[in-house]
């Protein structure tokens, strides 16, 4: 469960420091799915990517903050999920924010590799 800790603050910090559209990217699996407004599916590692890339996020300097209340993991340790609230908040060209708030849940797939990625968020 550590691991999975670990990957969710990187994960969060990478948001911050280089923007969404990186970030979801770089810990999707190339499987994964997110569902996003009016409960769209956007498919696969790339239409995620695709999908921050032009998305306001990237055009009013979003950050993002979340923890994961509760994590835990299957027996056999490869797979995983967290579920929490999160934050973000976003600052348009004027200066003006405006914060959304809502709750998380993402299934964590442990790779080939050994590395985890989010297969579901």
């Amino acid at each position: 469960m550590e691991e999975i800790r670990k990957i969710e603050k990187q994960f969060e910090t990478d948001v911050n420091k280089f923007g969404a559209d990186f970030a979801f990217y770089k810990y999707a699996a190339p499987q994964a799915v997110i569902k996003r407004g009016n409960d769209s599916l956007i498919f696969g590692a790339n239409a995620i990517k695709k999908y921050y890339s032009n998305s306001s996020t990237k055009k009013l300097k979003a950050k993002a903050y979340w923890t994961p209340d509760f994590i835990d993991v299957s027996e056999d340790g490869s797979i995983g999920y967290t579920y929490g609230k999160y934050r973000w908040i976003t600052t348009d060209s004027l200066g003006k924010t405006k914060e959304y708030s809502g709750i998380f849940h993402t299934i964590w797939k442990k790779q080939a590799d050994g590395s985890w990625k989010y297969v579901w968020d």
